[in-house]
């Protein structure tokens, strides 16, 4: 299969590349060209962004939470339906894991053999930025170093002496560049920028930044560079086809999704309707109960420190979820879905608002982060997704901690941190809720534990609570 793509990749984080990959995305599809949007790494609020500049879901490519056969398989899903693939990297070219480098940029680069594009940030920089980039160029020979784009360059004298170090000592061609202020800013709180889907005037922002993108690029020579990749490398999974062909009846599941809980990857949603799920959106903001005939809840990240009072306010909802959890419900939740499950939260100026009660615990918000890392983690029982000592992977990102937890408090799964263990969460054969997001593409058996516990309440075969 060939699919024209490109990867948009940056020196560190904090060069521009959000903006430049989604300005190129705006300005391409505004062209006429069905675009298809992919993100690097464990990231729920830049596909957002993506997907509203180009009217197709992105979808997020990480080869530490799936195998390399399940990023190509997602990635080939997503591209074939589309003209050109725009790849956004995440933080720095080679960042990922740290022991072996997974889930990096230069990871999806290499597995799609894809072009990279290097943003750099030109401020304050000189000649010297040749060594950078030539630094880039030579650490990985089988990373394909296909053009820089220039950020923040401060005037054309400035553009002209970086374009000649570039191009003169590392033979990579510059096919952009930007002045310092063109791109309109996007705002952005503790985890970064906020999600699209609670900003009313980002739809205008996307056109200046996709019309700033067309001034400042070569557009047809980034699709010419996109066209230069080739085949796709052969190794695609056939796991969707697989989870069809034996996914049997159909099962309602409720998703939480509104302002408040919006973290969700779209390939890990996609291979629960593989598996047979019905997906029935649920606003724990607007909603006064659960879809009667959920026979399961799934409650993902998000906000929901920023909608404490209007989550607390809805009464109905916290009751009905509590009644359908007595009853024997099936629920897993991630991060912002663990925090609304507790029996309280208390934001960040000290106002304690109370919540679902499901989990016996309390959370708290700090203004210092509380966890952020992939994770290896492990089963500490029998629960939910699986059984005792099974693994999965995951990633955290947090601002917020558990607190007042119950004697006896059952946690979903442990982990070493710098040798150290570490639990989290909490987890019986009925509830999940931790802070670690998973992606059910890469923890397939977790997956289809969940939905057959969901079948198995579905068609009352006694009660699955511990």
């Amino acid at each position: 299969m060939t699919c024209e793509r490109i990867v948009i990749a940056g020196t560190r984080s904090g060069v521009g590349k959000t903006s430049i990959a989604t300005g190129l995305m705006a300005a391409l599809a505004a062209r006429g060209m069905k675009v298809q949007g992919f993100k690097v790494g464990p990231d729920y609020i830049d596909p957002s962004y993506h997907t509203l500049a180009t009217g197709r879901p992105s979808r997020n490519l990480d080869t530490f939470l799936c195998p390399p056969a399940a990023v190509l398989e997602a990635f080939e899903g997503a591209a074939v339906t589309g003209d050109i693939a725009i790849i956004e990297g995440v933080m720095g070219l080679y960042d990922g894991h740290r022991d072996n480098g997974s889930g990096s940029t230069a990871a999806i680069a290499r597995l799609l053999a894809a072009p990279v594009l290097l943003v750099v940030d030109a401020t304050s920089l000189g000649q010297s930025v040749a060594a950078e980039v030539l630094g880039y160029r030579s650490l990985d020979p089988g990373v394909q170093l296909a053009g820089v784009i220039l950020n923040r360059v401060s005037n054309e004298a400035h553009l002209e002496l970086l374009r000649r170090a570039i191009e003169e000592y590392t033979g990579v061609p510059v096919v952009g560049w930007l002045r310092r202020g063109a791109l309109p800013p996007l705002p952005s709180r503790h985890l970064g920028l906020i999600p699209a889907g609670e900003q009313a005037g980002l739809p205008a922002v996307l056109a200046e930044l996709a019309a700033a993108v067309a001034a400042g690029l070569d557009l047809e020579r980034v699709v010419a560079l996109a066209g230069g990749a080739g085949p796709l490398p052969a190794g695609a999974g056939r796991f969707f086809a697989a989870a069809r062909a034996e996914a049997g009846e159909t099962i309602p599941v409720a998703v939480a999704r509104d302002q408040a809980f919006s973290f969700y990857y779209q390939d890990s949603l996609d291979y629960l309707v593989a598996l047979g799920a019905e997906l029935l959106p649920c606003s724990p903001l607007q909603d006064s109960s659960l879809p009667p005939e959920a026979a399961g809840v799934i409650i993902g990240g998000g906000f929901p420190e920023i909608f404490l009072e209007e989550l607390a306010a809805n009464r109905p909802l916290l009751e009905d979820l509590r009644r359908q959890v007595a009853r024997g419900l099936p629920l897993y939740a991630e991060c912002g879905g663990l925090m609304y499950l507790t029996k309280s939260s208390t934001d960040l100026e000290g106002h304690t608002w109370p919540l679902a009660g499901v989990i016996p615990a309390a959370c708290r918000m700090q203004r210092k982060l509380a966890g952020l890392g992939y994770r290896e983690a492990y089963l500490c029982r029998d629960n939910l997704l699986g059984r005792q000592g099974d693994r999965l992977y995951g990633h955290e990102f947090h601002y917020s901690t558990l607190a007042d937890t119950a004697t006896g408090f059952p946690p979903a799964y442990t982990w070493k941190l710098r040798g150290v263990p570490h639990y989290d969460g909490y987890g019986t054969r009925q509830v999940v809720a931790s802070y670690l997001h998973l992606h059910f593409l890469g923890n397939r058996q977790a997956a289809q534990n969940f939905l057959a516990a969901c079948r198995k309440f579905k068609g009352g075969i006694g009660n699955v609570a511990t």
